[in-house]
């Protein structure tokens, strides 16, 4: 029975087919294409009057489209919500949606080269602004300022009576000149009573640099912190023409702050014109470095061979006119990439020595040595942090006993890797505390004293 029922539906659709087909073929040919035309013509004006104010203008942002788009997903009715209050959308609204999302995704291109175009002026705008930076440094000193700087050095150096002359540059501003600094010099004229400091820094040479360093020079220790004259400092060497070529703008001083590179190569230059002992102002010197004639020290050394891996440039210790220094400062001008940390620094100085290592040339006769890490570099970066903590059971104190006991017998020198531990705090017993203890010469009034017994007082 039911089988029979759907069979004769089947032949009454079929039935139904044949006569809409038989109808259509009948009608006029000109009525058939008016009824195309307004087919073709609704479609049209589904399509571009219902959507044209829902595209967002070129010209918005990101942030706008995606805010429309969020907009257009809140406006759809939620389970939650009542047909009454949200009647459902026609297919022409839901085609209208669905447009619009076609619409957001083909201006992605375009919004993707506006996004692209502001990192683009971003970048732009930085570039501009390391090239004023650098305009700034680079700025020749006339007439007078170069004079001074000539005549500043040559004075400081024929009135003192250097046992040891000492560089060191500050490159960052007298404010940012802190405790940590202060304590280097500290440490630098505990060991060396006699020696001399010239402190190349635009930021120290003024009256409150001046305040900052009257404690040593009412001391009666010899200071000098002066402007650097790059043209004067370079000249003749190979990084007078790279200085040139800076100031001209033939090359991008790159992403790195143009005021580290140039550290990089004032210590080298520096060293190659008056001879002396460069230190940066994070090292803590702990034993007299006169005896130490042409030498490097070594950060790492390899597991395996026992040999350097790298190098570091926070301590150099050379004789004026040092042919290293020479190779150092070419390196530096013919390989220059302001992009790449350290690639003018602790590594220019690993690949130069590398390169004299495989040749036919050795360290002996060029009259240099490289230092096993002990002598600088006694604790690597990565555990700086023990340096800082006391200790807290028997086993850390004999360990710390054991360190301290060694630094003492074989280092020179401890680098505190300033990005690693500029943030760290100095505990009472720690292995650094007790290094300034060894090392200061204000002891009773040294800021950096003055914070340890503050943080022994809180204890």
């Amino acid at each position: 029975m039911e089988q029979s029922r759907r069979t004769e539906q089947v032949l009454l659709l079929q039935s139904l087919k044949r006569l809409i087909v038989s109808f259509v073929c009948c009608l006029p040919m000109s009525l058939l294409g008016l009824l195309l035309m307004l087919l073709l013509l609704y479609n049209s004006f589904s399509v571009f009057s219902l959507h044209l104010d829902s595209i967002p203008p070129i010209k918005s942002t990101v942030s706008l489209i995606h805010h429309q788009t969020l907009l257009h997903h809140h406006q759809q009715p939620s389970p939650s919500t009542s047909t009454t209050a949200s009647p459902i959308k026609s297919s022409s609204e839901s085609d209208s949606s669905l447009l619009l999302v076609v619409k957001e995704t083909s201006l992605g291109f375009l919004q993707k080269q506006n996004i692209s175009s502001t990192r683009a002026e971003g970048k732009m705008r930085r570039s501009k602004r390391r090239n004023e930076q650098s305009s700034a440094i680079t700025q020749r000193p006339q007439g007078k300022s170069r004079q001074r700087f000539k005549t500043r050095i040559k004075s400081f150096l024929s009135k003192s009576s250097c046992e040891s002359l000492f560089f060191m540059t500050w490159i960052s501003s007298i404010e940012s000149f802190g405790d940590r600094e202060r304590f280097t010099i500290e440490s630098l004229f505990k060991s060396h009573p006699n020696s001399c400091l010239i402190l190349i820094s635009n930021s120290l040479d003024c009256d409150k640099g001046t305040l900052i360093l009257k404690p040593f020079t009412d001391k009666g220790l010899k200071v000098l912190p002066i402007k650097p004259d790059f043209a004067y400092i370079f000249k003749d060497t190979s990084a007078e023409k790279w200085f040139e070529r800076l100031k001209r703008g033939m090359f991008s001083p790159g992403v790195i702050p143009l005021e580290q590179n140039l550290s990089n190569l004032l210590r080298l230059v520096l060293l190659y014109k008056y001879g002396g002992i460069y230190l940066d102002t994070d090292v803590i010197i702990i034993k007299p470095l006169n005896n130490l004639h042409n030498v490097i020290g070594a950060q790492t050394v390899d597991p395996v061979t026992r040999k350097w891996s790298r190098l570091n440039n926070a301590v150099l210790i050379f004789d004026k006119n040092h042919p290293l220094l020479k190779r150092f400062i070419d390196e530096f001008s013919r390989t220059f990439n302001g992009n790449k940390w350290g690639h003018n620094g602790p590594y220019l100085v690993s690949r130069v020595v590398a390169r004299i290592n495989i040749s036919s040339s050795s360290a002996s006769d060029l009259g240099f040595s490289v230092l096993p890490p002990s002598a600088f570099y006694p604790v690597d970066w990565t555990r700086i942090r023990g340096f800082y903590r006391a200790a807290t059971n028997e086993s850390e104190s004999n360990w710390s006993r054991k360190r301290l006991t060694h630094l003492r017998k074989h280092s020179f020198a401890v680098h505190l890797w300033n990005r690693e531990s500029k943030k760290l705090k100095i505990e009472q017993g720690s292995i650094i505390h007790q290094l300034m203890s060894d090392s200061c010469i204000f002891c009773n009034s040294s800021s950096l004293h003055s914070q340890l017994k503050k943080t022994e007082h809180v204890k």
